[in-house]
């Protein structure tokens, strides 16, 4: 099998430490661009040698026995490289010369951290989330394989160009099944990801330095889309008379009023429907992204699409309150709906929930600490991000103070008199 590596060995004095007319002779180690020295303990006169040859000019027998060492080593060199080469895709100098000296080097890798990472938080990160970190991985063995012709590297290998480097690749990158490369988000994603594994490995002791101390993520600020009151009851009201179109417009529709996300909705059973200390329907679960409590009343346009299917065959079968429908499948017929009432904007299923943290919640006067416990953020900043409040909301909380302070000069007025 052919190798990419580029392997050479060459004989080198150290100009730098001449004593009493002789210099050190060390060895000159290059794989794939990477160089690297050793001292092979031996120095030699000036005057004795051959820089062209890189060896001992051979005038005495004690010089034909410097060569003979030097030749020596260069054999043991060779042969050390070629038994990484067989035994390992990965070489790199360093590894040659700390074989030769007898050091036992660290074999972590980047391939071995994503495969730590990704085994060891399969408890921790939600189903969606991983599948996320395998993406970055995949990435990044593409990058690895374009940029260096290697299937991995030493995590010792990582620094800052590493990460300039795999930046610029993300953004030039690609894809084969659609047209539309990453936005500056997408690429930060990544980025974002690849920073929390490597800051692993800095704790397991892997990595000594962290190559992203001095690397900057810049998230650009981004509108988030959501539905008008007008939009939400143009796609409730729709008459639809395909099934599976309804199904989805339905399960879009309860989203609007709930707040909940795809993976919470499909996993919705009927024990996390309650009845609160108000004597009125309750939706009590946890959240499958952040483990958080999610308490959130259900609106009488919920309850009427939770009655509509909790005795569905399917449902029943799953044991959910839904039937279970991939999110892949579901957008697909969200674009279909789109068409059909005329809406111009990018619907996805996930558009529901910021319908709901603006259309539903914030604009109708719910403050903002309740839209985020219902929710189930675990900080009131993320509700911020998620849910902006539309003009027409600010526009009637400023008429209400205008009112307010107009009353209260009347009053003032009043009691002058």
């Amino acid at each position: 099998m052919r190798t990419m590596n580029s392997f050479g060995i060459h004989f080198i004095l150290r100009m730098n430490k001449v004593k009493n007319g002789k210099a050190p002779i060390y060895v000159r180690i290059s794989v794939n661009g990477e160089r690297i020295e050793m001292s092979l303990r031996q120095s030699i006169k000036l005057d004795d040698w051959n820089n062209v040859k890189g060896l001992a000019k051979p005038k005495t027998q004690e010089l034909k026995e410097l060569n003979n060492y030097l030749e020596k080593n260069r054999g043991k060199l060779s042969n050390i490289y070629q038994e990484l080469v067989t035994s390992k895709a990965l070489v790199s100098a360093t590894q040659v010369k700390n074989k030769y000296l007898g050091i036992e080097e660290q074999q972590n890798t980047l391939s071995s951290l994503m495969d730590y990472h990704n085994t060891n938080m399969k408890e921790v990160l939600a189903h969606g989330t991983l599948k996320n970190y395998f993406t970055t991985e995949k990435y990044l063995k593409k990058f690895l394989i374009k940029k260096y012709s290697k299937k991995d590297i030493y995590l010792s290998e990582l620094s800052y160009e590493f990460l300039t480097n795999f930046e610029y690749f993300l953004r030039k990158y690609e894809p084969i099944d659609h047209h539309r490369g990453m936005a500056n988000n997408g690429v930060m994603k990544h980025l974002e990801r690849f920073r929390k594994m490597v800051r692993l490995s800095v704790k397991l002791g892997w990595l000594e330095k962290n190559p992203f101390e001095m690397f900057q993520l810049k998230m650009q600020k981004v509108e988030r889309g959501y539905l008008d009151k007008a939009e939400l009851l143009e796609i409730e009201n729709k008459h639809i008379d395909i099934p599976r179109i309804r199904f989805a417009r339905d399960l879009f529709v309860f989203s609007c009023y709930t707040g909940m996300s795809y993976i919470d909705v499909m996993q919705l059973k009927p024990s996390h429907i309650v009845k609160g200390i108000d004597g009125n329907y309750w939706i009590k679960t946890l959240r499958e992204k952040t483990d958080t409590l999610v308490n959130v009343p259900l609106l009488p346009k919920a309850l009427e699409i939770v009655e509509q299917y909790r005795s569905n065959s399917r449902s029943l079968a799953s044991g959910t309150i839904f039937p279970v429908i991939s999110n892949q499948k579901l957008n697909s017929y969200l674009k279909e709906i789109a068409d059909i009432c005329g809406i111009k904007k990018n619907l996805t299923f996930h558009l529901a929930r910021h319908t709901f943290a603006t259309s539903v919640t914030l604009s109708n006067g719910v403050p903002i600490e309740t839209v985020s416990k219902m929710l189930g953020h675990t900080s009131i900043r993320t509700t911020q991000i998620y849910a902006k409040v539309v003009e027409h909301k600010v526009s009637f909380d400023m008429e209400t103070l205008k009112n307010k302070l107009e009353s209260e000069k009347q009053l003032t007025k009043s009691h002058s008199i």
